[in-house]
């Protein structure tokens, strides 16, 4: 789920990439060490980055809270796609396993229409879903098994399929909060060039794209400079932006892998599937 420390965090990396746009190892654009975190700074460490040059870039959400925008339909689910990374490919009665194999991914042939499937689990690779797919077939046919390729000698037909476990995020509500933007910097110059370029650069951004899949809408409030007589040395300019964003939950759901199929044997099949058992036989669905 998007939380508002998560928001916090996008809008900490975005300001980082203006500031350092080819990474921290690369110097910053303003030719000065600039520090970019959550938060206030501690005032000891403030005062001694400004007398040495450097400036701090702070996030801070506004007191006052949020402002619930929950509008009718906000609960709907959308899915986050996954495509799965394990490859299959058939050539006449040989069957090839490649890719990146990843747990929660769902491997199935159809041998002259006998299915069989393995549920990648974490350890697995080309070689080991090969054995395994192997394993099930030879509970009705001959099968050579040579590391992550299959060889079934006299197949009419094989059909291979692979879909992955997806991801459905549902909205529990939406809020929209603003955050403060706060630039605390030695000299009204380095305020001035800093402010602007991380303004033009969030103020072109519509939405921010956050952890949990989903998108939050940015839009701009207001600009204020703090120049404080009592501390020549700090010269300070906030951006306030707003951000509307979702609260989620998350739940992982099956994918269909054959929608009609005939199982070799239901018992080995079925806890290959999750433990369906022997009730399944003929028009199974993953």
């Amino acid at each position: 789920m998007a939380d508002q420390a998560d928001v916090e965090g996008v809008l900490v990396g975005l300001v980082g990439a203006v500031v350092y746009p080819g990474g921290v190892g690369e110097g910053s654009v303003l030719g000065r060490v600039c520090r970019v975190y959550r938060g206030f700074p501690v005032g000891s460490a403030l005062a001694e980055d400004l007398v040495a040059g450097r400036v701090n870039i702070t996030v801070f959400p506004e007191s006052g809270g949020s402002v619930v925008t929950t509008r009718w339909g906000d609960g709907d689910e959308v899915p986050v796609v996954r495509v799965p990374g394990v490859v299959v490919s058939v050539v006449g009665g040989v069957v090839s396993v490649g890719g990146v194999v990843g747990a929660g991914e769902l491997v199935g042939l159809v041998v002259d229409g006998v299915a069989v499937v393995h549920r990648v689990v974490e350890g697995d690779d080309a070689a080991g879903v090969a054995a395994a797919l192997g394993g099930l077939v030879r509970a009705f046919r001959e099968v050579a098994v040579l590391g992550s390729v299959l060889v079934v000698p006299g197949a009419g037909s094989i059909v291979a399929r692979v879909v992955a476990d997806q991801v459905v995020v549902r909205q529990t509500r939406r809020q929209r909060r603003n955050f403060r933007v706060m630039c605390w910097c030695p000299d009204p110059i380095t305020r001035d060039d800093v402010a602007g370029a991380i303004d033009a650069a969030l103020s072109a951004r519509a939405f921010i794209a956050l952890p949990d899949g989903l998108s939050g809408r940015l839009r701009f409030v207001s600009s204020e400079v703090f120049d404080q007589t009592r501390d020549a040395a700090l010269y300070r300019r906030d951006l306030v932006y707003s951000v509307e964003y979702a609260t989620t939950q998350r739940a992982v759901v099956p994918a269909m892998l054959f929608g009609d199929a005939r199982v070799a044997d239901a018992r080995v099949a079925g806890a290959r599937l999750g433990g369906a058992g022997a009730d399944f036989v003929e028009n199974f669905s993953v």
